[in-house]
């Protein structure tokens, strides 16, 4: 359920997962979004809701949702509407929005943990100055999943990812947009990544009338 095979810089060794068959993890639906929202707002879980919310918006791996540091979202001690975070994969900075609820999570985690600039945001059990394992959040991802009776095993941290993504791409067609939103350098990539077919390419190519 980690996204190890994703984090690693490119050509820095062989893939684990390469020659396997290893099944692309879907995304959530907004309504599964909404129930886990719901639940962790319910139930006080300041933190895991901070965490949920910024993996949904800014689209990012696992290895880096867990690595951002306080001063990526918020320099200034309230979080920014929007963020740049340099990939541990490519290198390559990728920017992204932070909607108002989550902007208010992350302000109110940040007032709670008493969270400054210079330390990760989200600390793990491996003490101070050390952010939060690809693990750990995926066993949090577990347990948000089966608090609103979805199957964990069907879903992955990369789902967080590919959620708004796949909506974005859904509702305007603009795979260049989707492209840059995830930092993939090629078109290909974010394809592949969406699992876009001719029948969706046709359906995109129906909408519009010369």
């Amino acid at each position: 359920m980690t996204d190890h095979e994703n984090c690693s810089p490119a050509n820095s060794r062989t893939p684990w997962n390469k020659g396997k068959l290893i099944g692309a993890r879907p995304p959530l639906r907004p309504k599964h979004v909404w129930a886990i929202r719901t639940r962790l707002l319910i139930e006080g879980r300041i933190r895991d809701l901070a965490l949920f919310n910024l993996a949904i918006d800014s689209k990012l791996r696992g290895c880096d949702v867990v690595a951002v540091k306080v001063e990526d979202v918020a320099p200034n001690g309230y979080t920014m509407d929007r963020a740049t975070v340099r990939q541990k994969k490519t290198g390559h900075p990728v920017k992204f929005e932070l909607t108002d609820q989550t902007r208010q999570a992350i302000d109110d985690y940040l007032k709670a943990a008493g969270k400054k600039p210079g330390e990760f945001l989200f600390t793990g059990r491996r003490g101070f100055g050390r952010y939060m394992t690809t693990r750990q959040y995926a066993r949090l991802l577990s347990e948000w999943l089966a608090s609103i009776g979805l199957d964990p095993k069907l879903f992955g941290t990369h789902s967080l990812r590919r959620t708004k993504a796949t909506l974005i791409y859904r509702r305007t067609g603009n795979l260049r947009a989707v492209q840059l939103l995830l930092g993939h350098t090629k078109i290909e990539s974010t394809v592949r990544y969406l699992g876009i077919e001719v029948d969706d390419a046709l359906a995109i190519a129906e909408q519009v009338d010369v």
